[in-house]
């Protein structure tokens, strides 16, 4: 049996992907849900398909994630080998670092693979918005 490896637990986490861009936000505490139900990436280790929905929920502050850049981005994972739990973190920090929330969760569900569902959550909260809100 093959042993997992440095390079499986860090495959995809900095691999060049399409740039997230952002427009200009004209309005003030609401919140985003984006679904990405047809997620596609590669497991670095077998090298078999992953599919699942990827859901990013945000509170936009000086910027919105323009969605057609989004789908670029996303499909770049396609052909890419990374594990589940480092594709939701790689989702978290690259939005995080283009768009600049006040706070963003990415989730990634998983589809069944070997009897078993994985889900996956991440969470930004930024350290302006952390003093003001307890809650979300």
């Amino acid at each position: 049996m093959r042993e997992y490896t440095q390079k499986h637990a860090r495959a995809g986490i900095d691999v060049l992907l399409p740039k997230i861009e952002c427009f200009e936000n004209q309005f003030k505490n609401y919140e985003i849900t984006i679904a990405i139900p047809e997620f596609t990436s590669i497991c670095p280790r077998s090298g078999l398909p992953d599919f699942g929905t990827i859901t990013i929920r945000y509170i936009p502050d000086k910027w919105c994630a323009e969605l057609k850049s989004l789908k670029m981005y996303v499909f770049a994972y396609r052909n890419l080998g990374i594990f589940y739990e480092n594709v939701v973190n790689r989702i978290l920090r690259d939005f995080v670092k283009a768009s600049k929330p006040v706070r963003a969760v990415v989730t990634g569900e998983f589809n069944v693979r070997g009897g078993m569902k994985s889900t996956i959550e991440a969470v930004y909260q930024s350290k302006s918005s952390s003093k003001k809100r307890k809650e979300w």
